[in-house]
């Protein structure tokens, strides 16, 4: 192995300790604002997974001669604390906690299939069993969040009436319109920064997608009443945590940027079907169909980037003549 591909090796393991800390840092909080028993449930069995996660790759790095970062762990430790008082700061927290939860647990699947392909070019094959089968409980824990979706949402819901579920259908509305800008900004800087022909037209086409988007629900919102400047002061609120900042500020390869574009769609995928539920409740027709039509272009584009993992860490590992 040379040189250049150990360290690479090392990179992406030190990573993955950093994203578990985070990990941590969010679930030892999260079930307490769960609002349901099941969600607090599945927070608490996957503190235990995520224990064990963290303690298998702290072990991996010593047998590879490494240690994990205290700087990154650091980092990524603060920012979890983040997400939890981001959850916490809203009226409907458990809706909130389940959107982030779930973009997280696609933040960690991503950044383990990126290792486990690092892994194989380095011919390391404990690293890369270690990878998948983590990778394989992350992704069950993201499906799991999705299966209480429902609850959560009803969670959020509990105490309100008619009249403040319809004031809620606007402001899921206008975090989506917010979710849309950040990711537009996201977008442009993955189409920039994307270090291969492949993933640059993914995103590139993405993009362009999530302008008209963000253009739908504008309207839909102007339908309901909205102006643009409440629009854009809303905007500006949930830009007091803006997502797509957080992840492009961590992202120094190709691979790891894929991560966290793939990670940003299912934080839009949880936050719409999230607002599909509200506006059912509300009897909101039109905005059940314009959801509707745009989560299937969201599940389809987070499909499309889930196919180039291979893509991302060949990108990667190219970029530092580790290939």
């Amino acid at each position: 192995m040379s040189s250049d591909l150990r360290e690479q090796l090392a990179s992406y393991l030190s990573d993955a300790h950093s994203i578990e800390e985070q990990a941590l840092a969010q679930l030892r909080s999260a079930p307490d604002m769960a609002g349901s028993e099941a969600f607090a449930t599945v927070l608490r069995e996957h503190l235990a997974e995520t224990e064990e996660h963290e303690r298998l790759v702290r072990e991996r790095l010593g047998e590879v001669g490494e240690r994990p970062s205290w700087f990154k762990d650091l980092l990524m430790s603060i920012g979890g604390k983040g997400f939890v008082l981001f959850a916490r700061s809203q009226p409907d927290t458990p809706g909130k906690l389940a959107a982030h939860a779930y973009s997280y647990e696609h933040l960690e699947l991503a950044s383990y299939e990126l290792l486990a392909r690092v892994a194989r070019t380095a011919a390391d094959e404990q690293t890369e069993q270690l990878a998948q089968r983590i990778a394989e409980q992350e992704r069950a824990m993201a499906e799991r969040i999705e299966g209480l979706f429902d609850e959560t949402v009803q969670a959020s819901l509990r105490e309100l009436s008619d009249d403040d579920i319809g004031r809620l259908v606007i402001a899921y509305l206008t975090d989506a319109h917010a979710l849309e800008e950040q990711s537009q900004e996201l977008l442009e800087r993955a189409v920039d920064m994307a270090g291969d022909d492949v993933l640059r037209a993914a995103y590139q086409a993405h993009l362009e997608q999530t302008q008209g988007q963000r253009q739908l629900v504008e309207q839909r919102l102007q339908a309901l009443g909205e102006s643009s400047s409440s629009i854009k002061d809303a905007a500006m609120k949930l830009g007091g945590i803006n997502w797509s900042r957080f992840f492009a500020a961590h992202p120094d390869t190709p691979g790891k940027l894929l991560a966290f574009v793939y990670a940003f769609e299912h934080l839009e995928i949880a936050g719409y079907e999230q607002l599909l539920r509200v506006a059912r409740r509300a009897g909101d027709g039109e905005t059940v169909l314009m959801v509707e039509q745009l989560l299937t272009q969201e599940r389809i584009a987070a499909d499309l980037l889930s196919g180039e993992w291979e893509t991302g860490a060949r990108a990667s590992l190219s970029e530092v003549g580790a290939s």
